[in-house]
């Protein structure tokens, strides 16, 4: 088996060197990188790591805690925060919790073991407080998508507000009035921000919002076809739908075809991430961005200046979305077509 002394060897350069180089903490020329990632590949050297991990008191691992590996959303966010942290070296292991207050204590319980240098935390629901007292004990750790109250730690958010101040303009700007709001968990950061911003449009443009057309519960299909449904069914039908998640949209479709009805042309709907379906759906979804793999690499980063004893990142760093225009929206109906 191939040494560190025998890459030293190979490449005509230092043992130290190539240990540096290894643990990226020397900036080389270009040129010497290349001799020695030669030498390696060459020689098949693969590094002991766990010497390495004990002479560095280091895991050169983080955990990464998400509600739902199987949501398109949280799997994107995923992807990234892997791909950037083994771009510095580190392992990513990832909890999936079910949004379970148990599931999520026992993957933080990982750091606080040492198994983990550091953690990125993901959540879906809203915390009673005991999440928030349980992180305040550690550091080293980032939130990414959701803040927790309380919690006092640094967070990776995109613009909420903004984003669904673009989608109700939009909505407004193709002449509808009737727009009614279909989003998730009352009181977690994301909705409270997507609902103001809808909120501030419509009273911009001097538009009442009906009782009972603000519909708040859960970021899936199955809600967002439950909320649709009393939407439709209610005595007075909006002509537009401010769904405040793609997953939420996916919902609204189901009720709306259910019904034998069609978007555009008797509801229009507006989305909110840009996954991956949201293009492939019929028709086409208009929707809000999420810059998702900025915001994985950047919880990244701000952990690993946590670790590494560098430039504190910012209490809360803040993306911004976009609106990005499909053929889910068209002017509403004159009011006596049917």
């Amino acid at each position: 088996m191939a040494t560190l002394n025998d890459v030293a060897a190979e490449a005509g350069v230092s043992p130290t060197a190539v240990s540096r180089h290894l643990n990226k903490t020397i900036a080389l020329p270009q040129a010497t990188r290349d001799r020695i990632d030669a030498a390696i590949a060459k020689l098949g050297y693969r590094p002991n790591v766990l010497a390495r991990r004990l002479s560095r008191g280091k895991a050169e691992a983080i955990s990464l805690v998400t509600p739902d590996i199987a949501n398109p959303f949280f799997a994107e966010l995923a992807a990234a925060v892997e791909r950037e942290a083994h771009d510095h070296g580190y392992a990513v292991y990832i909890s999936s919790t079910g949004s379970g207050a148990g599931n999520e204590a026992e993957a933080i319980s990982r750091m606080a073991d040492g198994h983990v240098d550091g953690l990125i935390m993901m959540t879906n629901r809203v915390d009673d407080g005991r999440l928030a007292r349980l992180l305040a004990t550690l550091d080293n750790v980032v939130l990414l998508d959701e803040d927790i109250a309380g919690a006092g730690l640094p967070g990776v958010f995109v613009e909420n507000a903004a984003g669904t101040y673009l989608a109700a303009q939009h909505l407004i700007a193709a002449g509808h009035r009737e727009i009614a709001l279909i989003g998730g968990p009352e009181r977690l950061m994301s909705v409270n921000e997507r609902l103001a911003g809808f909120r501030r449009a419509m009273a911009e443009a001097g538009l009442a919002i009906p009782g009972g057309w603000t519909l708040l519960g859960d970021y899936t299909s199955a809600f967002g076809l439950a909320a649709a449904s009393q939407l439709l069914d209610g005595p007075r039908r909006p002509t537009a739908i401010l769904a405040c998640s793609d997953y939420i949209a996916v919902g609204v479709i189901k009720a709306v075809r259910s019904r034998g009805l069609v978007i555009p042309r008797d509801l229009s709907l507006v989305g909110f991430d840009d996954m991956a379906f949201a293009e492939l759906v019929d028709p086409p979804l208009t929707t809000v961005r999420q810059p998702v793999a900025e915001m994985g690499r950047l919880a990244v980063r701000h952990l690993l200046a946590l670790l590494e004893d560098g430039p504190q990142p910012p209490s809360e760093t803040r993306l911004a979305v976009e609106l990005v225009p499909r053929q889910s929206v068209a002017p509403p109906l004159p009011k006596d077509v049917s």
